[in-house]
């Protein structure tokens, strides 16, 4: 079933549905191998539990939610990876989406999303396609992936098929600004709707890197004039710009930096710590009131004593809780404290 992870705290879409693990376009800066190995490709989420979950089926992770909430597919794996020509797991997936309209929002850099029969579905569907690419000369760290240039056909098919193309500057090198810059005119003009930046996050420690949380990562005020850069370009283009570097997540054009703002039937869980912060007025959904529904939180606590804690709690207080003892905290991880 689609689950939570760490993110239910920061992110709009937390809800997270993948059809693998493991990933074959190796990219050299995935975080996701800083703990796994992502060379062994297995099959994950179904169509079964996909249509589970869009029934209104929920577990302990996700019991909060009552309501439609986009899914995010593809956080950990790249649903349209090379595997899927033999598993199709995923083109399964793809024809629950389109039966049922259910809203989500995928992430790739995978070539089969415009191959026939997957372009056939995708056109059906009630979705967001965002495409990693940051422009070619990260093709040497993504050497298992299509090129950019490739991947900028996959825009030009798509974006007159779907509600939204979101190209995502995920990870942002600061060495290629002037690369990315020239890249923006030719996404806006590929059909693209917008484009979501957040800065490469290091694990270890190297010179001009800051500490933020358990990563090494550019200084905030380097990351903001780059970014002022590309959101201006961004705008001359035409593009609507979006921040998903959490310190400057108030740059962006939405504080949802998934690029669903304004769509008709995508609404996101804005009662988490990324809005609060921002000084946004939020209200949990009844349901969040609800004891019991804390469970999605258990990946921040360790210890059986907090296990117990989160039992008998509610979202709502768990994650007013959590904000109150780490204010301080939290408001310089969203750049609101200077």
């Amino acid at each position: 079933m689609p689950n939570c992870g760490s993110q239910i705290i920061l992110c709009g879409l937390p809800v997270r549905f993948d059809t693998y693990s493991g990933c074959s376009h190796a990219c050299k800066y995935c975080f996701v191998q800083r703990k796994n190995d992502i060379s062994d490709i297995e099959t994950k989420e179904s169509a079964e539990s996909l249509l589970n979950f869009i029934q209104g089926k929920r577990t302990a992770e996700t019991n909060w939610c009552d309501w439609d909430i986009p899914l995010h597919w593809g956080g950990l794996s790249d649903p349209f990876q090379p595997a899927e020509k033999t598993k199709r797991r995923s083109l399964e997936c793809l024809k629950v989406f389109a039966e049922t309209q259910y809203p989500f929002v995928v992430s790739t850099k995978g070539k089969l999303i415009i191959e026939p029969e997957y372009l056939e579905l995708i056109q059906k569907c009630n979705c967001v396609v965002q495409i990693s690419m940051v422009c070619s000369k990260y093709d040497i760290l993504e050497q298992g992936a299509p090129t950019f240039e490739k991947r900028l056909e996959m825009v030009k098919t798509l974006s007159p098929l779907v509600p939204r193309v979101i190209v995502r500057f995920q990870p942002y090198l600061t060495e290629v600004l002037s690369d990315v810059l020239e890249c923006i005119p030719r996404i806006k003009d590929a059909g693209a709707y917008g484009i979501a930046v957040e800065g490469m996050k290091f694990a270890k420690k190297k010179p001009g890197l800051v500490k933020v949380g358990a990563d090494f990562c550019y200084p905030e005020k380097q990351l903001k004039s780059h970014f002022d850069a590309i959101k201006e370009a961004c705008h001359k283009a035409g593009l609507k710009f979006y921040c998903a570097e959490n310190r400057l997540r108030s740059m962006g054009d939405s504080l949802v930096c998934c690029g669903i703002d304004g769509l008709p039937g995508f609404i996101p869980n804005e009662f988490n710590l990324c809005h609060i912060a921002n000084g946004a007025v939020v209200e949990p959904t009844e349901r969040m009131k609800m004891v019991g529904t804390a469970a999605c939180f258990k990946a921040l606590e360790q210890t059986s004593l907090s296990t117990e804690k989160i039992k008998n709690s509610s979202f709502a207080d768990y994650l007013g809780k959590y904000y109150s003892n780490r204010k301080k905290t939290i408001e310089e991880m969203f750049g609101r404290k200077r």
